[in-house]
């Protein structure tokens, strides 16, 4: 793998060692970012600001102050608030907007030593299984840049794929972190629902919507996720875990396992749900294959079911619309944000002010949120998709009685063509199918990836793991990629 491939513990270890420095580092990643703007990854690159930082971050070191990621460039999806750059969302309601605090997922980072290169493309709102919902551009996959790399969390995954950084933030309301991860062949981490703080990230769905690490392997996320995650007062929905250090608990697994058998006693669940027979043939393979070396490590496989994986769809989108049209009631054209030019009253203000801040898939959940929650429809549909919920999260508990981690693919197909769904918006929510059920019983999952498929396209494992099993599942992630090279693969000219 070349240099600009570097990932986070090389680099950190490249960075100790003196090998290379921040600033070197940096201006490398600017200057591949700026070569190649077509893919669409970045909405804002800060260059001067990135070096800055870099060259304060080398001063650290060289006087020896100490945190665990200084000198770590990387950027954050514009999902997250910032002062230091534009926070758009990937909206033309919030064009210029710049926030007067960083979001608590950033200022933890900030403190832990990293740097920020900008931030990156997404769908609008996070509202998107494509990364073709933005306002600014659409992000291309350096697989084949006639491909879509997966959504909301696309310009991250493309970021990261390609080499413009070693790291990203991203965040999964239905899958947004292993869609995109699994689409570009990088590995991607959901944590458990209220492990990282909501706290200054632009909400969609409050209930599902939570952050994660995108890098090129499960270390990188185990480094990224121990920085971004622990209690915070500011967001309700925070939980009072005491903080982890992801990384070291994944070292001391290994270092207590066995050198042959790294997953001895692992039990991994398959639920034949996740296998319909409507998978496309090339994700099936990949994915058994996979599953073939976690066996061949020592875990053993037992099936397992979730009966109720077909109503995840109907469940998502009717309560994640639901709160979307309460959140996103704020966008206003009163207090910040687009506002429409001279309006003749109130009312003209707020209805051309959202018309024309909002783009289609947006208003299209903000009004299928608004009939579901309206009087009449609410005990019909928002009530029900919750009691439905619940019979979800219940099913996960019954099959861990069996297994310690399930396992399945990320999504039924690879990355599919820019364009190929843009009429018919459901075939694109039937995409979220395998990750929409872990994201509305709030488990931690992540994506790993097994190899190529059809069109030479990048394959992602989904395993996923009871609440707060973060370490274990970075651990057989670890596990099967110190015996495969799979997550070393990268995309040809890149």
């Amino acid at each position: 793998m070349s240099a600009h491939h570097l990932g986070v513990a090389d680099g950190l270890k490249a960075l100790a060692e003196k090998k290379i420095s921040s600033v070197e580092w940096t201006q490398g990643l600017l200057a591949r970012a700026q070569a190649h703007q077509t893919l669409g990854a970045f909405l804002h690159l800060d260059t001067d600001g990135a070096l800055a930082a870099a060259a304060q971050a080398d001063a650290r070191r060289a006087a020896g102050e100490a945190a665990p990621l200084l000198g770590l460039p990387l950027a954050h999806k514009d999902i997250f608030v910032t002062t230091q750059h534009p926070t758009t969302a990937g909206s033309k309601i919030l064009e210029n907007y710049r926030s007067p605090f960083d979001a608590t997922v950033v200022a933890k980072l900030n403190a832990a030593g990293t740097h920020s290169l900008g931030k990156l493309n997404c769908d609008e709102f996070a509202m998107g299984s494509s990364n073709e919902n933005s306002a600014y551009a659409k992000a291309h996959n350096p697989w084949d840049s006639t491909r879509v790399p997966g959504g909301s969390s696309g310009g991250s995954a493309v970021a990261v794929a390609a080499g413009l950084v070693p790291a990203a933030t991203g965040t999964d309301t239905g899958g947004s972190i292993r869609q995109p991860a699994s689409f570009t062949g990088i590995t991607g981490i959901k944590p458990t629902y209220g492990r990282c703080s909501r706290y200054g990230m632009i909400a969609f769905a409050s209930s599902l919507d939570q952050a994660g690490p995108m890098a090129r392997s499960a270390e990188d996320c185990a480094l990224l996720l121990s920085a971004m995650s622990g209690f915070d007062e500011r967001d309700a929905t925070s939980l009072q875990q005491p903080p982890q250090d992801f990384h070291a608990q994944m070292l001391q697994a290994r270092a207590g396992a066995s050198a042959a058998k790294p997953l001895a006693g692992l039990r991994i669940g398959l639920p034949k749900e996740f296998f319909p027979a409507q998978l496309d043939a090339d994700v099936n393979e990949r994915v058994r294959a996979g599953l073939a070396e976690l066996e061949r490590l020592g875990a053993t496989l037992v099936e397992v079911s979730l009966p109720r994986t077909e109503l995840a769809i109907p469940v998502y989108y009717i309560i994640a619309p639901a709160e979307a049209s309460s959140n996103l009631s704020r966008f206003d054209g009163v207090r910040y944000g687009h506002r429409c030019d001279d309006p003749k009253d109130l009312l003209d203000l707020y209805k051309r002010s959202r018309s024309e801040g909002f783009g289609p898939e947006v208003q299209r959940r903000i009004l299928i949120g608004s009939y579901v929650l309206s009087h009449g429809y609410y005990d019909a549909y928002y009530l029900q998709a919750q009691k439905l919920r619940r019979m979800i999260a219940d099913d996960f508990q019954q099959a861990f009685t069996q297994c310690d981690l399930i396992a399945g693919p990320v999504a039924p197909t690879v990355a599919w063509k820019l364009g190929e769904q843009g009429d018919d918006p459901v075939k694109a929510y039937l995409a979220d199918i395998f990750t929409l059920p872990g994201s509305l019983a709030g488990l931690p999952g992540m994506s790993v990836p097994v190899g190529l498929g059809a069109h030479g396209m990048p394959v992602g494992l989904q395993l996923l793991g009871n609440y707060f099993q973060e370490g274990q599942l970075l651990h057989a992630a670890h596990a099967l990629q110190i015996a495969t090279d799979w997550h070393r693969a990268v995309p040809k000219g890149f």
